[in-house]
């Protein structure tokens, strides 16, 4: 049994912030923070005061988190960045709120003694005497505290307050991670309500000492229990007035907290069984659970309940099968050819999640040279007269102004050689494509081909397949290649203009607004086919139509030869497939190559292509050349950041591990921004997860010259200073499958329309008594939806049970806190 808890977070955009810069105006973005630790850096929106962002994230963490804070800050090229306000919100906050926090929030000041982060390990004992009792306070050591210096560190004390008497341990400088092993101690009066209140402070030389965090210990508590030790979080001084809400401006966010008790494995076999035997029996099946699931899934939540039993059939390896059941009732209730998959259903949004999780390496080998092409042309391009923009052109040596069909023909040049790149591209990618993305296009071209014969639906199947890697893959991604991971930066207006002129061609140009944003009916575009019928309102688009239907018969040739794909074909790419290691992860990073006392610098890092699969953590000159095993992903003790001050850089990270003698060893890899550095330890956490031997504490420093430099100790094996933090990871498309995790979501969800599954039991079997129904293995229950309540009413148990010795283990907390 394990506690998970999940952050969803959506950055939707800002509204009225101040202006920072000379120009009135101000470049901002948005840094994600979880208990003052950096997760989640947004791109910058240029020159406005109103940005929208849009950026989605998934952050999977330990259930003892605090706060989640979003900072807004102005990016400046030679200065530091500008601190515009934030937001915070705490855990319990989130917790109050089922369905999350949504809506926009006002931004506020940025107080420095607000601004606290780490914990403090505080031993405290009563001491009987023959007179009065005394209190001893012994201030061992902290972690992570905030950083006050420009060098990256504090120089921390404690400052120790009881009854009117002040005492103060040592200073240790440059340090966020200081041991002090001082001890104080203070005469109790009896009957005194006063409280101890420990105080870190960072010294300063010319200036007054920065305020880092205190702890406040209600007496009393220590007196029922004589003697407590442990690890408390520092608080922020709240004795201050709070300061009025500033004209900040506002963040509209959207913010949810899912905490899951997560089963051992075998609790979910039951339900697992049950739904992949539906799954293989097809529509053949006598029970039909996923038309069940579906019918009672809201629009609101389709999209979850979606993804999750997609992940669920692509670990059972039955993505292909439970993906083919789905077009099968949709074709079963469709009518008209030209409505096929128009709505949100769970077909639709099935594939959606399916495209991702299976094909965004493929999508980013087709779509990337052309994605980087248009950043890097940065061509003026437009098509809509009422929109153009005459611009003075250099034209032998004299400034002339181009005319309005000028600018056109350019545009017109430059999307017709935009849209050749792309349909290019894709007709060689065939054989790049993965074998369960092309069987399961098989299938949706044989079932609408079945389901629509005739001459005069010759070219739905070829429809239906462009709608899903279209319209609702390849056309997102070309309009917002930021959130699809193709590009680091949103587009400017002019290269977002060009991008979504190019989105237009590919995947069309909508007549009338519809739930994927494009009108499958809106078929003057190579996505739809059907040329004769296409004249969409944007009549600016006609001249492009020949470019257009050359596109048709491109792509039309790429389809036939992406679904003619035999099943012995397949097998033999999944064979192939199942040989290798599955890539996780790929890139450019920098390794330091310095070894010995010498002192680190920036510079002594060098450029490495480096892989991640499921056995190792690789390396290689260049991408394509042959690849050398650094670590072997069983021997991985740990992944963690690095200080800034070790290298004078925040964006380094250490992985921990052994060699074949059994010795840790570290290498120092330097990523290019905070979102690369946790997607690279979010990678190496989750697929070295169960690792035997995963360290509990770590460095977050280097071992210079004689002494660690982040808490000063001299032996080069003592204990880590920090605690390590293998649970927090960011969440991506191509995750390790994490099975047991699956089933409790699609648990939960069942769960919460319990009573109308009971009702739709009751109205397919009358009055029959709900219980459980016996099949054996690979046997189908006489009463799937039975057997499903059967199944529930199960794990509701074991979740009741699981709770129950979690309460009796839990130790008792006796030191009472006070802020």
């Amino acid at each position: 049994m394990a506690k998970r808890s999940s952050l969803s977070i959506r950055i939707v955009e800002g509204k009225n912030l101040p202006a920072k810069d000379i120009t009135g105006s101000s470049d901002p973005y948005c840094i994600v923070k979880v208990d003052s630790e950096p997760i989640i850096r947004t791109a910058t929106v240029w020159k406005t005061l109103c940005p929208f962002w849009g950026e989605e994230y998934q952050v999977h963490l330990p259930p003892t988190f605090h706060a989640v804070a979003f900072y807004v800050m102005d990016e400046d090229a030679l200065s530091r960045d500008d601190v515009i306000g934030k937001v915070c919100l705490t855990r319990d906050t989130l917790a109050s709120l089922p369905k999350g926090f949504t809506g926009w929030a006002h931004l506020t000041e940025v107080d420095p003694d607000e601004e606290v982060q780490g914990e403090i390990h505080l031993r405290l004992e009563l001491l009987p005497g023959a007179g009065a009792c005394r209190l001893r306070c012994s201030v061992l050591e902290a972690r992570d505290l905030a950083p006050k210096d420009r060098n990256g560190a504090s120089d921390p004390f404690v400052r120790v307050r009881y009854n009117g008497r002040t005492q103060e341990t040592s200073v240790i400088k440059k340090s966020c991670y200081p041991r002090w092993n001082e001890t104080f101690e203070f005469e109790l009066e009896e009957g005194s309500t006063e409280a101890l209140c420990v105080e870190a402070w960072d010294w300063d030389l010319v200036s007054r000492n920065d305020f880092l965090g205190k702890v406040v210990v209600n007496i009393q508590r220590v007196r029922a229990v004589q003697q407590e030790e442990g690890w408390f979080r520092l608080q922020p001084d709240q004795s201050k007035n709070q300061r009025a809400e500033g004209n900040l401006g506002s963040l509209q966010l959207e913010v949810r907290l899912r905490d899951e008790t997560v089963l051992p494995s075998g609790c979910y076999q039951p339900l697992v069984q049950l739904l992949c035997q539906e799954v293989k029996l097809g529509t053949q099946g006598p029970g039909q659970l996923i038309p069940v699931i579906e019918e009672t899934t809201s629009t609101e939540c389709r999209q979850e309940v979606a993804t999750t039993l997609l992940k669920l059939f692509l670990g059972q390896g039955l993505a292909k099968e439970f993906l083919d059941l789905l077009f099968q009732l949709e074709l079963g209730r469709t009518s008209e050819a030209n409505t096929l998959f128009r709505s949100n259903s769970l077909a639709s949004k099935s594939m959606e999640s399916f495209l991702k999780a299976a094909g965004m390496r493929y999508l980013h080998g087709v779509l990337g040279p052309i994605i980087d092409r248009v950043f890097e042309q940065k061509k003026y391009v437009e098509l809509d007269p009422s929109k153009v923009e005459v611009k003075d052109v250099g034209c032998s040596g004299l400034h002339r102004q181009q005319s309005e069909a000028e600018v056109l023909e350019q545009s017109a040049q430059t999307l017709r050689a935009h849209l050749g790149a792309l349909l290019s591209a894709l007709c060689r990618s065939v054989r790049s494509c993965p074998a369960v993305i092309r069987a399961t296009f098989r299938q949706l071209f044989k079932r609408v081909r079945e389901r629509f014969p005739g001459t005069q639906h010759e070219n739905v199947p070829y429809i239906a397949v462009t709608s899903f890697l279209c319209l609702r893959f390849f056309s997102p991604a070309i309009m917002s290649p930021k959130l699809f991971h193709l590009r680091e930066r949103h587009a400017d207006a002019r290269t977002s203009r060009t991008l979504l002129l190019l989105a237009k061609l590919e995947c069309g140009a909508p007549t009338k607004p519809g739930p994927s944003g494009c009108h499958l009916q809106a078929v003057q575009n190579v996505g739809n086919m059907d040329t004769p019928v296409s004249r969409a309102k944007e009549s600016w688009m006609e001249p492009l139509q020949p470019t257009v239907r050359q596109g048709v018969a491109q792509l039309k040739d790429f389809i036939t030869k992406l679904v003619d794909l035999g099943e012995k074909e397949e097998l033999d790419l999944q064979r192939t497939l199942s040989l290798q290691a599955p890539l996780v992860k790929e890139g450019p990073l920098f390794i330091h190559r310095t070894k010995g006392r010498g002192p680190l610098a920036s510079s002594s890092f060098k450029k490495i292509h480096f892989s991640l699969t499921t056995e190792a953590f690789s390396f290689a000159k260049t991408p394509g050349s042959k690849k050398s095993t650094l670590i072997k992903l069983a021997n991985v003790r740990a992944a963690e950041k690095v200080e800034e001050k070790s290298f004078s850089s925040s964006h380094v990270m250490q992985v921990i591990y052994s060699d074949d003698a059994g010795r840790l060893q570290t290498v120092y890899l330097q990523c290019k921004c905070v979102n690369e550095l946790n997607q690279w330890l979010s990678a190496l956490r989750k697929v070295s997860i169960n690792n035997a031997g995963l360290l509990g504490s770590y460095h977050p420093g280097v071992f210079r010259g004689d002494k660690w430099s982040c808490c000063h100790q001299k032996d080069r094996t003592d204990r880590g200073c920090d605690k390590t933090r293998s649970r927090v990871t960011l969440q991506e498309w191509n995750d390790p499958l994490d099975q047991d995790l699956e089933a409790q979501l699609i648990y939960r969800h069942l769960l919460s329309v319990e009573t109308v599954l009971r009702e739709k039991h009751r109205e397919l079997n009358g009055d029959t008594e709900i219980g459980t129904v016996p099949a054996g293995p690979g046997e189908a229950s006489e009463d799937p939806l039975a057997a499903l309540l059967a199944v529930l009413q199960d794990l509701r148990v074991s979740h009741s049970s699981s709770q129950a010795d979690q309460h009796s283990s839990e130790p008792h907390c006796t030191l009472e806190l006070q802020t």
